[in-house]
């Protein structure tokens, strides 16, 4: 592959041993790294240090905001400074130091996101304890699981979530001693964690155990473990990820170098909007950043139906969303098109095309049409505050027709990302006003290695012209190890590379574009090999659905798949064809079926697909996969064995349906 625009050679690329180890292609690094990787300043050594810097820099800036809540409603943002935040995050350190918890020991936070998360977060890097974040949605059993594995002793966590916290004994209390409500602690909260031996504060109350002592904070190395963040995994128990100070820090620098490079610094004046959950690496990066530039954070108030009202009071200038956020704002958006007659359509069509016809042609988006961001896609904009100029999804793929649209009326950059909790979070970023990278996660960010491993097995060759293979990154980013599993650590830490488990295929730009998932391949029952990972991102391109799960296996030789359609495109399509009834009888409705296996086979035609790569048949869910069901992670990949025990009965039914034609 000929150097391109946005990275460059550094390594020459293998032949593999047949039989052995197979080729590796060329090793890549971000052009804006041609000097090297950016280095942290000498007094920047640990993630408390971060913090520290900030508000020795910018004491008065706002850090932490939430609602005022006044008689039973949400007002304004009431705000903490830096130096209130730190003369909180040092009270809670010498009360945690008064219990007896100290440097090196594990300290649990449960909950969503809040000040008191942050302050906690802050008050564990003073003083060298392991974060351990709670997933605000795993349940009972993963969060026990996670205290007994991490030997969690002291655990903060949102009133709420106290009575969860409960269930885990007794077995968690073999490790876990100390509880601190972000709140209050009610006094049937009190009397179970004592039956059970356990210390249990409110807020306040633990806050005074410190007062009046002072506890020297110890010294950090970058080497030290800072969190360990447990990944939710599509299949077994949770991993314990191992992150140290080093890899939080040169994620960092990487991460500014690039919006330096790009003319989109984050400054002291930026505002983010704290909402996707702290215990994922993409948000917990996001809000390091955010507090390295001493910005401002404000929270939501944990209600994803009324998020939009927390993002006009906010008005946020960086605003970071799982694709499920965008296809909720995309949805919401084609509703109100539908709802707005013919002139307002036709006008705004008119307005889209033109932009984006602008844009094509290298046009910045502030400057492919004023007018058309002036009078047609301002509302759009204020929707999300009006302030708002960076726009990140990162986690799941985001379909490249959302991308699209929303890159042209949100009037805002929209750049999709890529990385691992693995690889501390971003590895790869869009780059701003490059249509081009549509569909792609962009080029490599400024602190890591990238190249491509073939896979035989798939057809995957990473020496091709079009090199496509395993995605492996070597840098400071990369995570320690999984925490107590030295086994599957060896298994994707191989002489300094970490092995993502993901397909991707360089972009003559040098992008990257993510086709498939190694592991997730079977055989059909011909022989023939199935990636069902890239035929899922093939045939989400039809504008009817939402999301899919594609199935077959070694005794079949079709694949079959359960579709959760699009409840406006389809009630739109049923007003068209004569097909009536609510949503749930439209779906259920054979027509609606013929037309959706119509839209992947035309889908197929398109993408050139071989015959046993089509889906054969479809059940249709009007409830899209969900968390609550246990079929996808907090990071929305699908959870294949949950999906296939969940959907058992409808996938007997459509290979039954086809032997009983046969008979």
């Amino acid at each position: 592959m000929a150097t391109s625009r946005y990275i460059f050679e550094v390594e020459k690329g293998k032949q593999g041993v047949h039989g052995g180890s197979p080729s590796v292609g060329p090793v890549y690094r971000s052009i804006y790294a041609k000097g090297g990787f950016p280095e942290p300043a000498d007094d920047l050594v640990s993630a408390w240090d971060i913090f520290r810097l900030s508000v020795k820099k910018s004491p008065d800036n706002p850090m932490l905001g939430r609602r005022e809540i006044v008689d039973g409603k949400a007002g304004k943002y009431v705000w903490q400074t830096y130096k209130e935040v730190y003369d909180v995050v040092i009270k809670l350190g010498n009360s945690i130091r008064t219990i007896g918890v100290g440097k090196g020991e594990k300290c649990g936070i449960y909950g969503a996101n809040s000040p008191e998360w942050i302050i906690s977060m802050e008050a564990c890097n003073a003083h060298g304890l392991y974060c351990v974040p709670l997933y605000d949605t795993l349940g009972a059993g993963a969060i026990e699981f996670i205290i007994c594995h991490a030997e969690v002793s002291l655990a903060f966590s949102e009133e709420k979530k106290i009575s969860e916290l409960l269930l885990t004994a007794p077995k968690s209390t073999r490790y876990l001693k100390n509880i601190v409500s972000f709140g209050e602690v009610t006094n049937g909260q009190r009397a179970e964690a004592e039956r059970h031996g356990l210390a249990i504060y409110s807020w306040d109350q633990f806050l005074k155990l410190g007062e009046g002592k002072h506890y020297e904070l110890p010294e950090k190395r970058s080497s030290d473990i800072c969190t360990i963040m447990y990944t939710s995994g599509t299949t077994g128990d949770p991993k314990g990820v191992l992150l140290t100070n080093e890899s939080i820090i040169h994620l960092l620098e990487g991460v500014k170098k690039l919006l330096k490079s790009i003319n989109e610094e984050l400054t002291s004046k930026d505002v983010y909007l704290s909402y996707l959950p702290l215990a994922h690496i993409f948000d917990r990066v996001i809000e390091e950043l955010c507090i390295s530039e001493a910005a401002s954070i404000g929270f939501w108030r944990g209600d994803v139906k009324i998020l939009i009202e927390d993002i006009a009071a906010l008005k946020p200038t960086v605003f970071c969303a799982v694709p499920r956020v965008l296809e909720r704002i995309y949805t919401g958006l084609q509703q109100k098109l539908s709802d707005g007659g013919f002139i307002k359509k036709k006008l705004f069509n008119f307005a889209f095309n033109y932009k984006h016809k602008n844009m094509t042609k290298g046009q910045p988006h502030e400057q492919a049409s004023p007018m058309a961001d002036k009078v047609v896609f301002k509302k759009v904009k204020e929707g999300l505050g009006g302030n708002v100029r960076l726009i990140l999804s990162g986690a799941a793929p985001l379909a490249a027709h959302i991308e699209s649209f929303l890159r042209v009326v949100a009037c805002a950059h929209v750049l999709q990302g890529y990385g691992l909790t693995e690889s501390c979070g971003g590895t790869f970023v869009s780059i701003p006003n490059e249509l081009a990278m549509l569909g792609t996660v962009g080029p490599p960010v400024p602190n890591v290695d990238i190249r491509l491993e073939s896979v035989p097995e798939m057809g995957y060759d990473a020496l091709a012209s079009n090199p496509r293979g395993e995605i492996c990154i070597r840098g400071k980013t990369l995570f320690s190890g999984y925490y107590k599993r030295e086994d599957l650590t060896q298994e994707v830490l191989i002489d300094g590379w970490l092995h993502t488990g993901d397909v991707g295929e360089w972009q003559p730009d040098g992008a990257m574009k993510i086709i498939d998932r190694k592991k997730n391949i079977f055989k059909l029952s011909q022989g023939e090999y199935v990636a069902v990972e890239n035929l899922e991102n093939i045939y989400s391109h039809v504008a009817a659905i939402e999301s899919l799960w594609v199935y077959g296996n070694s005794y079949e030789s079709y694949l079959v798949a359960v579709v959760c359609p699009s409840k406006i495109q389809i009630e739109h399509w049923a007003k068209e064809h004569s097909v009536s009834g609510d949503f749930e009888s439209i779906c259920r409705n054979q027509k609606t079926k013929e037309f959706i296996l119509g839209e992947f086979n035309r889908v197929a035609k398109d993408k050139k697909l071989k015959g046993f790569e089509l889906i054969k048949d479809v059940h249709l869910d009007t409830v899209p996969f969900d968390m609550e069901r246990d079929l996808i992670t907090p990071s929305y990949k699908k959870k294949r064995p949950q999906l296939l025990k969940y959907y058992q009965k409808e996938i007997d039914k459509m290979y039954n349906k086809d032997k009983q034609l046969k008979l």
